[in-house]
């Protein structure tokens, strides 16, 4: 595992406009966000290499990558990772013309992609309430997605985030209840103090 100080580095060199640095960063941290890739995959048909690879892209050609430090880095490669996803499962859809909406538990939605013809529905269910959320309280959108996508434990979210896990653990009740109202309640997800 490369060191966050080299990491640091090739994200500071990357913003100041080197092509060759996004590459070397991936190269070294290639294995690291096969595993993102493959947690948030489960079993899905959209295979990790490609997830990765395509992240890869999304970012080569993004305008600005603004990541200071590896954990800021992972989470954008989660969110680019997720919105792989969301397209793919967009894709499925249209492909597939389905019909009626997935209900599937909370927690089971939470803990590990289902299978891939389920979690298309689900996917862009979780996507749609995640920018619900977004727009109501984005911290505790991204303790989301960094946990679910990114695949972090409670305390690197909380490096990432810059906030105690004591706090996050409270903000991801939060979070979790606004989901399950958005997801199976009627969509009034309300975000309580």
């Amino acid at each position: 595992m490369p060191g966050d100080g080299q990491v640091t580095l090739l994200l500071q060199a990357v913003r100041g406009g080197d092509d060759g640095a996004l590459g070397t960063l991936f190269t070294l941290l290639y294995r690291e966000l096969r595993e993102i890739a493959h947690r948030q995959l489960g079993g899905g048909s959209l295979g990790t290499t490609a997830v990765v690879h395509e992240a890869y892209l999304k970012l080569l050609g993004s305008e600005k990558l603004s990541a200071e430090d590896r954990g800021h880095f992972f989470a954008l490669a989660a969110r680019v990772m997720r919105q792989i996803l969301v397209d793919h499962a967009r894709a499925r859809r249209a492909h597939k013309r389905g019909g009626g909406a997935l209900h599937l538990p909370l927690d089971e939605l939470l803990a590990a992609a289902p299978d891939p013809d389920a979690s298309a529905h689900a996917l862009l269910d979780l996507d749609a309430a995640l920018a619900r959320l977004e727009a109501l309280d984005s911290r505790l959108s991204r303790l989301i997605e960094l946990r679910f996508f990114g695949g972090f434990e409670m305390e690197e979210a909380a490096t990432i985030l810059g906030f105690t896990a004591r706090t996050l653990r409270r903000d991801w009740r939060k979070a979790r209840a606004f989901l399950y109202a958005e997801l199976y309640a009627g969509g009034d997800g309300e975000v309580a103090p």
